[in-house]
């Protein structure tokens, strides 16, 4: 099986100033990204895995530089530098340019540390279960919830429900989940013909909730390290990305 790995990272940010190369708990935040996609190569030798990194950042990868993991550069055409630019367009570049055939693209964000080998596995496993299935991603629970304590502003002032299903308990509307914008498999098919990730068929893997989805905002940071320190040292599994960052 083939697999294309894709890293997508422009410079410079409007909620939290260079974001994609910032320090995190010490280490470049790339690093996290790139321990998990090395572990997930290693514990799965029958793949055989590209990474491609899509930048318009000399400071990114000057990074990725520092160490041993292979990669091919494809520079981030101004076009795509927007910040309305949807991430398939980038994907979709980055495949066409590589100019060779995978059977999957998997799209790994870069500011979303807190992910474990095994999660990258558990996406692409649920996208190989359903064969109808065009996309697969990863969410976690969801705290609320848009059938029952969402709500939004009304034009006459007042607040209401996002969806006002008439629901007095929970448990009466369903589960729902957030897309937490770490991991993201496609079938090349389906990522060459559209431009909205709900053009196809989603299925979805949980990964556990670590209470913050990824990083906008410095307050983001600063919430994301103290809970990553935590998982880090209680949580083999994440222990191990952190650990084997010293091997990248």
């Amino acid at each position: 099986m083939k697999i294309l790995f894709t890293i997508c990272a422009r410079k410079g940010s409007k909620g939290l100033k260079n974001k994609n190369i910032s320090d995190f708990l010490g280490k470049p935040i790339c690093y996290y990204t790139l321990s998990a996609y090395d572990l997930f190569v290693r514990k799965n030798p029958d793949c055989e895995c590209t990474l491609a990194v899509n930048t318009d950042s000399t400071e990114l990868l000057e990074q990725i530089n520092k160490t041993k993991i292979k990669y091919t550069h494809i520079e981030r055409e101004e076009a795509l530098a927007g910040d309305k630019t949807g991430k398939i367009e980038v994907i979709k570049d980055t495949y066409l340019k590589l100019n060779q055939h995978f059977d999957y693209v998997i799209d790994l964000d870069i500011t979303s540390p807190l992910r474990t080998a095994e999660d990258i596995k558990g996406v692409l496993e649920e996208l190989l279960k359903n064969k109808k299935a065009d996309l697969s991603f990863s969410v976690t629970n969801s705290r609320r919830s848009p059938y029952f304590n969402q709500v939004k502003k009304q034009e006459n002032g007042f607040f209401a429900p996002v969806i006002n299903t008439g629901a007095t308990t929970r448990q009466e509307v369903g589960e729902v989940f957030d897309m937490n914008a770490s991991i993201y498999a496609y079938k090349p098919s389906f990522l060459m013909t559209v431009k909205k990730l709900f053009d196809g068929n989603a299925v979805a893997y949980k990964m556990k909730d670590t209470a913050v989805l990824d990083i906008d905002n410095p307050e983001d940071k600063e919430l994301m390290e103290i809970l990553a320190d935590y998982y880090y040292s209680k949580l083999s599994d994440y222990a191990e990305i952190k650990n084997n960052i010293k091997n990248l």
